[in-house]
């Protein structure tokens, strides 16, 4: 079966999709599914971006079983890392995502968090925040969507651009693989040709260096966006001979179409 690695219920913070919808969408693709709720340490705005574990285990474990699978997305900063850690060992999680969403502890969704600097000194510090917590965060299973920042940032072209920021991305790219962490290829942005066409030589160069699996995850926080571009993603990962992987009990598992 293939799997959405990457959905959000009334857990995270910025969700209120109910599980039982999500489970419904993802039945009706014929997708399995794993819910990750954020958990973004020292947030510094209003959203609360933690969750108590214990009700999220009480309230989904009678769900886990084949078809819906149980994580944690990790917001990660180098000041929270061990904190994380611990909060990751607390459940028998199925799988844990590692994300950048702030740097220099502002979230990048905003603009004020670029302040004056170019595109090109942003995307550097970016880049290097995402290798040296990647390295730091040993206890990740998977990396989240690499470009994340294209979503928000506030220039003229926010694409991701491996031709112009090749050496900061190969670092990041070597952080997983020496890692053996698991490059995630987040479907949101997979409806535009553009976007495909600025992945496709971070997932080349992510083989080159030794990367073999790739998650598929939607980053759904509604359920009608469940499952969107797989069709896409997987015929992109199968072109560049990358084997897409779900994880079950914080080990990785083949997905079939």
């Amino acid at each position: 079966m293939l799997f959405d690695s990457h959905s959000h219920t009334e857990f995270s913070g910025d969700s209120e999709m109910k599980a039982k919808d999500a489970v419904a969408a993802a039945q009706r693709l014929g997708l399995g599914l794993v819910f990750t709720e954020h958990l973004d340490l020292d947030y510094p705005g209003d959203i609360d971006f933690t969750f108590n574990p214990d009700a999220y285990w009480q309230t989904y474990e009678p769900l886990r079983g084949s078809q819906l699978r149980l994580g944690v997305e990790v917001g990660m900063q180098l000041s929270t890392c061990d904190r994380s850690r611990s909060f990751t060992e607390w459940l028998p999680f199925d799988l844990v995502i590692g994300a950048i969403h702030m740097v220099d502890g502002q979230d990048i969704y905003y603009k004020e968090a670029y302040g004056d600097l170019s595109k090109d000194e942003f995307y550097h510090k970016y880049y290097q925040s995402m290798a040296d917590n990647v390295r730091a965060h040993t206890f990740i299973d998977v990396l989240a969507h690499i470009d994340y920042i294209a979503r928000y940032a506030p220039y003229d072209d926010p694409e991701i651009a491996y031709g112009s920021f090749s050496d900061d991305i190969d670092e990041v790219l070597r952080a997983v693989v020496e890692t053996d962490t698991v490059l995630e290829l987040n479907t949101r942005r997979l409806g535009s040709r553009r976007s495909l066409k600025e992945l496709a030589p971070v997932y080349a160069r992510y083989r080159e260096l030794g990367g073999r699996c790739v998650t598929l995850g939607s980053d759904a926080h509604t359920a009608d966006a469940i499952g969107a571009h797989f069709a896409a993603a997987w015929d992109f990962a199968e072109a560049l001979g990358l084997q897409v992987v779900t994880f079950c009990g914080r080990l990785p598992e083949s997905c079939q179409k």
